[in-house]
């Protein structure tokens, strides 16, 4: 694996050779055949990720954090220490099930011991609080904690509170703008997302 640039500790299991250069992947994780990482992924210890998973580029896995088939992390997302993903709705030991889909958008973060309940979608630059239970698809930009998890407030790319004026419209520190609608929060101009919406 390190001929490509892949670093992969030696108390670490890497079965599949779909991983982008400057990946590491760190002690006691386990990343099966038929899974697929980008570059300049970061996975930390303990974590697992089954066939089936893809994972974009530039994203953080911190420890003990497990990924089922079905799952989707966009590029740059995050997810916290022991954050959860269910794979079933409707779990029994013996009965097996077609995978239920969850999808991570690009630069969402989960923080630690977030629960995400499988079949949701975690949208664009959204922030999961630590121990949020998501039952729910979480809106672009949206701040969302508790048990279950509600929208809170919007953030930035870049994380900071959003504070909209009386026409809907934020402008953050960072420089970004943004405009919020009836359904969304858009980003007018961030980045190659020049929208940001995905309704």
């Amino acid at each position: 694996m390190n001929g490509n640039q892949v670093f992969v500790h030696p108390q670490a299991i890497v079965e599949t050779d779909a991983i982008g250069t400057g990946t590491r992947v760190w002690a006691f994780s386990h990343v099966m055949k038929g899974s697929r990482l980008g570059r300049d992924c970061n996975v930390g210890e303990q974590c697992y990720i089954e066939p089936g998973v893809v994972i974009g580029d530039e994203v953080v896995i911190k420890n003990g954090v497990a990924l089922w088939k079905g799952v989707t992390i966009e590029d740059r997302a995050f997810l916290g220490p022991n954050c959860v993903f269910t794979n079933d709705l409707k779990p029994r030991s013996k009965i097996f099930k077609p995978a239920v889909t969850t999808l991570v958008r690009e630069g969402a973060s989960i923080g630690a011991n977030a629960t995400i309940l499988c079949g949701v979608e975690i949208g664009f630059y959204a922030m999961v609080g630590a121990g949020a239970m998501v039952t729910r698809n979480v809106p672009d930009f949206a701040l969302v904690v508790g048990n279950p998890a509600r929208v809170q407030c919007y953030v930035c790319q870049c994380g900071n509170k959003l504070k909209f004026n009386s026409q809907e419209e934020a402008l953050c520190d960072c420089g970004s703008r943004y405009s919020k609608g009836r359904d969304a929060v858009c980003a007018v101009d961030i980045s190659r997302q020049q929208q940001g919406c995905h309704s």
